[in-house]
């Protein structure tokens, strides 16, 4: 596989992120640890008939304990946080607070050894981070204290999604079948926390399940195969910035199908946020203080 091919396979996660939040609220009124269970059960249960399929079950053996431990807590806690947060507060705010996660990106690698933390980095946080309080604040509209927990959950659905991908770029030499394993474990964990925290209630009708089995085999299953192997053998660069198209992607497709309602405020906040992380990732490029 060359490495264009790789980075154009990668940005199919981006993509299928993209109505990440349209299919979560079609999926309503399931709570957020049984639709992580049903998810990551569809997701994982493909992965491993993939694996099996190609002859790679053998791989999963050679895999470190704790890569997988780092793996389920990535893949589990960005989703059970992002559920929760779109449960809690508006889909299109909370969707677009969770797509800081590009710009933390950047500016987590830069922290790396091996790293510089420009000035770039610094000014796209700060724009980054306008666009995040703009969405709290409600702009024009004024502060909605009923929404906040549900922004500070997307606030660290983006902290953990961030960490979790930087720290994926230490082990580049895992085998991308290893991310069955994450989501398989991950639906187990969704199973006790669902039946100890919250009611039972299924998806409602054709609408919600068919939301329920799109998020399983594309934003949350397909996606993580696909964005690890561009992570790992794509041009991983090219591929942050490609990403900081989700929240726009996002935020029109939920105004589309009329879940959001369009306003200044949003595209000022959708601006903002994809406009910093672009700063950050211009500053990554060699030459760019």
């Amino acid at each position: 596989m060359t490495r264009g091919t790789a980075t154009m396979i990668g940005f199919v996660a981006v993509l299928l992120w993209g109505v990440l939040a349209l299919l979560t609220v079609g999926s309503a009124p399931t709570p957020p640890f049984l639709l992580n269970a049903l998810c990551f059960a569809i997701g994982g249960t493909l992965g491993l008939i993939w694996t099996a399929v190609s002859g790679g079950l053998s791989q999963l053996r050679t895999v470190p304990l704790y890569v997988y431990v780092m793996g389920t807590l990535g893949l589990f806690g960005y989703h059970a946080l992002y559920f929760s947060a779109l449960r809690l507060a508006p889909a299109a705010e909370a969707s677009l607070i969770a797509y800081l996660w590009p710009l933390l990106i950047v500016l987590f690698s830069g922290l790396l050894p091996g790293e510089t933390l420009r000035t770039g980095h610094v000014l796209g946080a700060v724009v980054g981070f306008a666009g995040a309080a703009l969405i709290v604040t409600g702009g024009s509209t004024g502060f909605d204290a009923g929404a906040l927990p549900g922004y500070m959950l997307a606030m660290a659905c983006a902290v953990t999604w961030s960490s979790y991908s930087v720290l994926s770029r230490r082990f580049g030499t895992v085998p991308t079948a290893s991310v069955a394993v994450f989501c398989v474990v991950s639906a187990i964990l969704s199973v006790p926390l669902h039946l100890m925290l919250e009611e039972t209630v299924w998806p409602l009708g054709g609408l919600g399940w068919a939301s329920a089995i799109l998020l399983g085999l594309g934003p949350v299953g397909l996606a993580f195969y696909v964005w690890d192997i561009g992570v790992k053998r794509g041009d991983i660069q090219m591929l942050g910035t490609a990403s900081y198209a989700a929240p726009l992607l996002s935020t029109v497709v939920l105004i589309l199908a009329g879940v959001a309602a369009p306003s200044w405020s949003l595209a000022l906040a959708a601006i903002l946020i994809t406009g910093g992380a672009l700063l950050a990732a211009r500053a990554s490029l060699k030459g760019v203080p």
